[in-house]
């Protein structure tokens, strides 16, 4: 116990500094729990509001694929110069050291596996929330199949673990999951984005589409946009850019920057847009050079 004897009398109350503006920087999460927000602060950077994720998961459903055959040799040289791991529990325990000290989003569902010819016929919850806890995740995953024939059992995974994500403080990322069945418009992802949003979501990926910045705007909380299929690097980040500026909170991308001729360089890069306003043509001049060194 301390002792009071010798304790100076406390005699400057900062009357005249008004006390701070203490709402959350992160769109529609100022009412969630100091755990939550804290792990949110992890993902999303509080200086630009937005995010860079590298996501790494394809694996779970699609077994390897092109750049993730050996993930300690292709992703671990990236983490770096990532905000967010996005991956499944056995890509990370087994593939990346722990000392890398960024923030992690589990992906916690299981799906369909590319055998089957529709995979959005619904999927299950597949990490225990104390599972996540004790790996130290910032967040946990669930993919959803708004409008498929899964979209009833997806959506109840979504709830599920959005109720354990609110016991624990942990954020739920949904993601807009798309089959073959599904239009990839701007009315489907309105929908697919609020409903998800409106199920308890702390945040939501999804797909870049025409008039985007509806789709934001209609979305009460952060979106994140899907890097989706390999592109040249000048048009996924011009695709970024344009995310960003339509008001997008960051991206989550894969196959865009770890199957990239210079995989660090796009990373780097995709990070000048996210982070420092960097429009596209001169994130690809910054490719260019990097990428040249």
């Amino acid at each position: 116990m301390a002792d009071a004897i010798g304790n100076k009398d406390a005699k400057d109350y900062y009357l005249d500094i008004p006390q701070t503006n203490t709402a959350f920087f992160a769109k529609g999460l100022n009412n969630t729990d100091w755990g939550m927000k804290n792990r949110l602060s992890r993902i999303f950077n509080p200086v630009s509001g937005n995010t860079v994720m590298l996501a790494f998961d394809h694996g779970y459903m699609m077994g390897s694929t092109a750049g993730l055959e050996r993930m300690d040799v292709t992703i671990e040289p990236l983490c770096a110069y990532a905000d967010v791991l996005m991956a499944t529990r056995g890509a990370i325990r087994s593939c990346i050291p722990p000392t890398y000290n960024k923030a992690l989003c589990l992906r916690a569902t299981h799906d369909t596996s590319v055998l089957f010819e529709d995979m959005s016929v619904g999927n299950g919850w597949g990490v225990d929330m104390e599972d996540a806890i004790r790996m130290n995740a910032s967040a946990i995953a669930i993919q959803c199949f708004v409008g498929g024939e899964g979209e009833r059992d997806s959506l109840e995974t979504l709830c599920r673990a959005c109720d354990a994500g609110y016991k624990y403080g942990v954020p739920v990322l949904g993601v807009t999951a798309v089959g073959k069945q599904m239009a990839r418009t701007t009315k489907y992802f309105l929908l697919a984005t609020r409903i998800l949003a409106e199920l308890g979501a702390s945040f939501v990926k999804t797909y870049y589409c025409e008039d985007f910045e509806k789709v934001v705007a209609a979305c009460p909380v952060p979106i994140v946009i899907a890097g989706g299929k390999k592109l040249p690097e000048a048009e996924a980040l011009t695709m970024a850019y344009q995310a960003i500026q339509c008001g997008a909170r960051g991206v989550d991308m894969g196959r865009n920057i770890f199957q990239s001729d210079h995989p660090i360089a796009m990373c780097k890069a995709v990070a000048k847009v996210v982070h420092e306003g960097y429009t596209d043509k001169l994130a690809y001049e910054f490719y260019l050079d990097e990428a040249n060194k």
